[in-house]
This record gives C-alpha cells, sequence and structure tokens, in this order.
C-alpha cells in the first residue's frame, strides 16, 4: 500500500473505505526532465497525483509561445478529464523529474461510480470548485449547512391574525393571551401589522379609544422573504431596513413571521449581537463599543466557511445602519430630508468586509439653507474617524467641501467631468457612479444618478475614455499561462479585483443599471443578455476568490497589530486547490478584457 496524503480535495469527497481503495490501487512512476506523460488525442488511462516535481499542459495546435496553457506542481492532479472525455484534448509533459502517484482509470471509474460528488467535481465550473472550497473551510461552530443553508422556513412563526375591523383592546387581548409581540392585520386588499409599540403609542400618543379599529394604528409597509429563502437573507433584510421581524409570504399567500429573537435563537453565532449593539446604541460611545466588534464578527464568518457574497451584503447593511445612526446623532433632524450621505467606492459597491477608508459625499436638495454646514460636516468626519473609518488620503469625505453639493451643482459637475474626460474626471465619474445612499433623502441621490446615465451611456467616446482604466494593470500569469510567483506576492487587486470591478462598472454605466454591488450589477447584465449567464457567474466567483484570499491577508495583518493592509497574496503559500482555483481565475480575468478590448475599442487606444 503507498502512503499518499488523500486528505484535500476532491479525495474528500470519497469515504474511507474508498481512500483505501485508492492507496491499494495506486503505483508510483518517475518522468524524465521534457518526457511526455500524456499525449494530445491519447486514450486517458491513468489519473496522476504529483508527488515531486513540475508539469506543463500544452496545447500543439497554438504557437509556441502560447501553447503552455497549464501548469502543475505538487499535490496538483491532473488525467481525469482524459479519462471522462475518452482521450486527451492537450499535452501534459515533464518540465523536470518528476515522481507522480498514478490511479489506473478502472479504478478511477469505480470511484466515480461510487461516489457521483468526486466524478462532478471534475466537471464543475469555478464557480461549484470556490463553493467546494468554502465547504471545506468551514471547520467547527456552526457549518456551512448549519449556518448558511437554514431556510426561513425553519424558524417562522405561525402567522397571528386578525380582521382589520376588530377593536384595539381585542388586539391587545389577543397578544397577551398568545405572549406574541406582533399581529397581522387582514383587509380586503393587503396585509398589515401592529405591534406592542403601535398599540401604545396609538392610545397615549394618537388618542385612539380602546374600541377604535385596529386598522387605525397599524402599518402596512412590510419587509417580506420567501419560506425557500436564506434565514441569512432575513437577517440582512431586518438589519439593513432596522426592523424586528418579517412577514413570509408564498405566491401572495401569508405564511409566517420571523421575529429577530427566532433569529437570535437560531443562531449561536455573533452576527445579530453585534447587529443588535448598534441598533441599541444611544450615544456615540456605544456606537463605537458595536463598531470595533466587526472585525471579530468578520473573523467568525470566515471561520463558519460563510459564502463571502453574504458576509458582504451583512456587514455592508451593518455599516451602513453605523455611518447612518452617526448621521443621526450629528445632523439636526430638520435637515435629513433635504440631504442625502452617499458612500462610494467598495463602501458604496457593498464589496468592503474590513472597514476602509472614508469615501463619502452629501447631495444637498437644491435651495436648501444650511448655515452650519461646513461645521456639521467637519463633525461628522470626525465622528467616523472615532468609528474606525479612517480619513481618505484623497480627501475624497464630506469635510471637503468639492465633495458636498446641491443637486444642481452635482449635475454640473457631471456635465464638467464628461466633457473634460481626463483621468481624474473619470476617477470622479467611476466613484459618483458607485455612489449608495445610507442616511437621509435617497431620492436625492436618484436624481443625481438619473443625470448621470443621461450623459455617459450613449457617449461611445467616453464609454471608451472610460473603459481604458480595467487594462492599466497586466494579469500575474507568465507569458506561458501559469502563476507567476514573486516572493513578496502577486498583487491580488491590481491583478484580478480592479479588472473586474471596473470593466463591470463600465456596462452597468452603459445599460444604466441602477445596482452599486458588482455581483448585483453582474447578474443584471446577464439577465440583460449583455453577458453570457455562466461566464458571469464565473467572474463573480473569480471576484469572490480574489477578495477572500485578500481579505485573508488582511486579517492577518491585522492580528499581528499592522497598519498597513496588504492586497498582495503569496502564491507558494496556497493550498494545491487554491493554486488551480486561482489560476483559472486569472485566466477568466485575462478573457473578460480581451472582451472589453473588443466591446470598447481598446485595441486602438
Amino acid at each position: 500500500m503507498i502512503e499518499v496524503d488523500l486528505s484535500q480535495l476532491p479525495f474528500t469527497l470519497i469515504d474511507e473505505e474508498g481512500r483505501d481503495h485508492v492507496r491499494r490501487g495506486m503505483d508510483i512512476a518517475y518522468f524524465d526532465r521534457d518526457e511526455i506523460i500524456l499525449e494530445t488525442g491519447q486514450a486517458g488511462e491513468s489519473v496522476f497525483l504529483i508527488h515531486k516535481g513540475e508539469v506543463a499542459e500544452l496545447d500543439p495546435t497554438l504557437p509556441a509561445s502560447s501553447a503552455r496553457i497549464g501548469h502543475y506542481t505538487a499535490g496538483d492532479l491532473f488525467g481525469a478529464i482524459s479519462i471522462l472525455n475518452g482521450k486527451s484534448r492537450y499535452r501534459f509533459q515533464a518540465e523536470q523529474e518528476c515522481l507522480c502517484y498514478v490511479m489506473p482509470k478502472a479504478l478511477f471509474m469505480k470511484l466515480c461510480r461510487r461516489h457521483p460528488d468526486f466524478e462532478h467535481f471534475f466537471k464543475q465550473s469555478l464557480s461549484h470548485k470556490a463553493r467546494l472550497l468554502t465547504e471545506k473551510r468551514a471547520d467547527g461552530g456552526v457549518t456551512m449547512a448549519g449556518f448558511m443553508l437554514a431556510k426561513v422556513s425553519e424558524c417562522m412563526r405561525d402567522p397571528l391574525t386578525v380582521d382589520a375591523t376588530v377593536t384595539i383592546a381585542t388586539a391587545v387581548r389577543q397578544l397577551n393571551d398568545s405572549h406574541a409581540d406582533s399581529l397581522l392585520v387582514n383587509t380586503p386588499s393587503k396585509v398589515g401589522m401592529v405591534t406592542k409599540t403601535d398599540l401604545l403609542n396609538g392610545l397615549i400618543l394618537h388618542n385612539c379609544q380602546h374600541d377604535s379599529p385596529i386598522e387605525a394604528v397599524a402599518h402596512f409597509s412590510l419587509v417580506t422573504v420567501t419560506p425557500q429563502q436564506y434565514l441569512f437573507e432575513a437577517l440582512v433584510l431586518m438589519t439593513r431596513h432596522k426592523v424586528a421581524r418579517v412577514v413570509v409570504m408564498e405566491q401572495g399567500e401569508l405564511k409566517g413571521v420571523v421575529e429577530l429573537t427566532d433569529v437570535l435563537s437560531f443562531f449561536s453565532s455573533r452576527s445579530y449581537v453585534v447587529s443588535l449593539q448598534v441598533e441599541q446604541a444611544s450615544n456615540l460611545e456605544e456606537l463605537a463599543a458595536a463598531s470595533q466588534r466587526t472585525p471579530e464578527l468578520v473573523n467568525a464568518l470566515m471561520a463558519q466557511g460563510v459564502k463571502l457574497r453574504f458576509a458582504m451584503d451583512l456587514l455592508a447593511a451593518l455599516n451602513g445602519r453605523i455611518m447612518n445612526k452617526a448621521w443621526s446623532f450629528i445632523i439636526p433632524e430638520e435637515y435629513h430630508t433635504q440631504s442625502c450621505l452617499m458612500v462610494m467606492g467598495s463602501e458604496g459597491r457593498g464589496e468592503q468586509i474590513l472597514k476602509t477608508d472614508q469615501d463619502n459625499g452629501l447631495i444637498l436638495a437644491d435651495g436648501c439653507d444650511w448655515p452650519a454646514l461646513s461645521k456639521d460636516m467637519n463633525a461628522l468626519t470626525q465622528t467616523l474617524i472615532q468609528l474606525g473609518y479612517p480619513p481618505c488620503p484623497g480627501n475624497i469625505m464630506v469635510s471637503n467641501p468639492e465633495w458636498v453639493g446641491t443637486v444642481s451643482q452635482w449635475k454640473s459637475n457631471i456635465a464638467k467631468w464628461v466633457s473634460d474626460r481626463d483621468g481624474d474626471s473619470l476617477m470622479k465619474l467611476a466613484i459618483l457612479l458607485d455612489a449608495h445612499g445610507v442616511a437621509g433623502n435617497p431620492q436625492l441621490l436618484d436624481s443625481v444618478r438619473t443625470a448621470l446615465f443621461e450623459r455617459c451611456s450613449r457617449d461611445e467616446l467616453l464609454l471608451s475614455y472610460f473603459a481604458r482604466a480595467a487594462l492599466r494593470f497586466s494579469t500575474p500569469l507568465t507569458l506561458f499561462g501559469s502563476l507567476k510567483k514573486p516572493q513578496h506576492g502577486i498583487d491580488i487587486k491590481k491583478g484580478g479585483i480592479f479588472p473586474i470591478v471596473h470593466g463591470v462598472r463600465t456596462m452597468a454605466l452603459e445599460r444604466r443599471i441602477n445596482a452599486t454591488s458588482t455581483l448585483d450589477r453582474l447578474d443584471a447584465l446577464a439577465a440583460d443578455g449583455r453577458l453570457d449567464r455562466r461566464f458571469a457567474e464565473d467572474l463573480g466567483e473569480a471576484l469572490a476568490l480574489f477578495t477572500e484570499l485578500r481579505l485573508r491577508q488582511q486579517l492577518q495583518t491585522l492580528d499581528e497589530s499592522s497598519t498597513q493592509r496588504s492586497n498582495r497574496v503569496v502564491v507558494q503559500e496556497l493550498s494545491s486547490l487554491e493554486r488551480d482555483l486561482l489560476r483559472e481565475a486569472l485566466h477568466i480575468v485575462k478573457d473578460f478584457k480581451q472582451r472589453l478590448s473588443h466591446r470598447y475599442h481598446l485595441e486602438y487606444s
């Protein structure tokens, strides 16, 4: 029996008995430098697991300078696809002396028949492989299945309903008898809700009588989910909409209610503890204490294997609520409807999990008279610094008058930036395009965004200038298609994240897509037919992989009490599967850049 490490994917997809069969059935083979291990068109007879050495994957149909399309090192697997397809599409050649474990075709096919997940691993796209990696990382505590895959149906209460004509007194008795905090109110055309707080306010503040109909104190603007949605999504909605309960509906039929306390008891995670602290903060000191716990929450989510998209959604909602609370403490209430605080950059896109530099601005209603505006904006900037949001090195903050203006002034700025089309103007257009309102009146931002689309979406020359930045940084792949491996690491932000974010941002500008999240923009572009759905999914998974690798590096620097947050990933420190995923993801980026170049005629620029 050969001793071989089978603790990595895809061998973790088979049971222990299957792994014993692998150990008993494997042989070991030596290949000399430049020896062809598997030739193009050759029938696949073995699966190879590299023990030592390096193997190149070559496409003989391409010129020698570009024929090398893959690179495999210790721990990497090849040859499985050749068996499943009947023959090898490419040539596999030793680049140096190699030792490989060799699994016969018969044993491989037997494993595929007995373990469908094992077979599917070799056939799946990047998105499926990334999901397997995420699930593999969930160890201990609440698992991926328990934490992320719990459905709303597992945590909802049966609906307690009353007719809209029943009296307040009757509703109070029903609440007390059922030990509930809310009732759903049925009317012929819609469903509403009444809580204990609504009843108290109705009786004390609005002079309702005990025999007044319950409809008088009910509210009908409800946040709803379906039973099939993830409970985690309900958690995000509660945080974003500042509510303590959501109503469960299915095809127009009332199914139940999910309360904040239900979510809190269902999960033993720390996510809602932080959210509750934010909501309950009554002063800046309490808000700062809650805000300081977000890195702890990020660590918990990552340790539990939570899919990055959901983690980003939750953290974006929490950061938005923290800023909204700070706004409410600092800004006089009379200006709340006459202004909109917007966040931009990665915060605006909801893609920054750890707190980043402030990128914010303010939109004022035309004619707004705010004598203490400058003083209040300086106070807001300083408050956000206290809450853990460092000042922006580029001074893109509300304390800078350049980023504060009326709707008309913002529209005038957009017109000037479009006309100038220089690097600074294009950067400002990109920053504004990602703007997301977190406090005040969001309709002001809607008006500015509409003006931005009207000025830019049909201007082919501007779009070409705008898209060019996506090609600014090279993709960290060698001439032969393998990963570059500098000792100081590759810059994953420049080489992977930025080309996707800015390329998708350009396409969203052209198609007038209101979403600011890159993943939401990808969904919209696929629905619009501008991107193939499969390619859009792979771009999204590539972005998630880059972001996660970067986040892990940044969490490490946090642990080391470093003030610098690194964008560099050292390829040599990654696992075999992570290297494989990273290489595949960077090839997707390379393909995307070629598509952008063709669409916006960048090959001539």
